[in-house]
C-alpha cells in the first residue's frame, strides 16, 4: 500500500469544504481557532475509546480498531482544515518537522 501523503489530505479537505461550503464555515485564519476546538473534541473521542477499552484491545479487536482509526481519520481531518486555515503547506510542515525532530535527537 502506498503513504498517504499530507498533500492528497489536503486535496481531499479542500474538495470538502468546496462541497459543504454553503454548509460549513470558511476555510480561513478566522475559523482556524473553531477548527482546532472540533479537532481536540475528535481527540476526545480518540481518548475516550483507549480509556474505556484499554489500549490493548484496540490493536486486536476489530470492530473496536474499526471506530479508533475512523476517529483518529476524523482527527486529522480537522488538523489539515488547521493547516488550510493558516496556509500551512505540507512542505512547511516538513521542513519545520524536520528541523523539530533534530533539535529532540541532539536534546539529551
Amino acid at each position: 500500500m502506498e503513504d498517504f501523503t499530507i498533500n492528497e489530505m489536503q486535496d481531499m479537505q479542500r474538495k470538502l469544504q468546496e462541497k459543504y461550503k454553503d454548509k460549513w464555515e470558511t476555510i480561513g485564519p478566522e475559523t482556524g481557532k473553531n477548527k482546532l476546538l472540533w479537532m481536540i473534541g475528535e481527540i476526545g473521542e480518540v481518548i475516550d475509546i483507549v480509556k474505556k477499552n484499554g489500549g490493548a484491545k484496540a490493536c486486536y479487536d476489530e470492530a473496536l480498531r474499526k471506530d479508533l482509526v475512523e476517529e483518529m481519520a476524523d482527527v486529522l481531518m480537522y488538523y489539515n482544515d488547521v493547516m488550510l486555515c493558516y496556509g500551512i503547506s505540507a512542505e512547511e510542515l516538513k521542513k519545520t518537522y524536520s528541523e523539530k525532530y533534530m533539535k529532540n535527537m541532539e536534546r539529551w
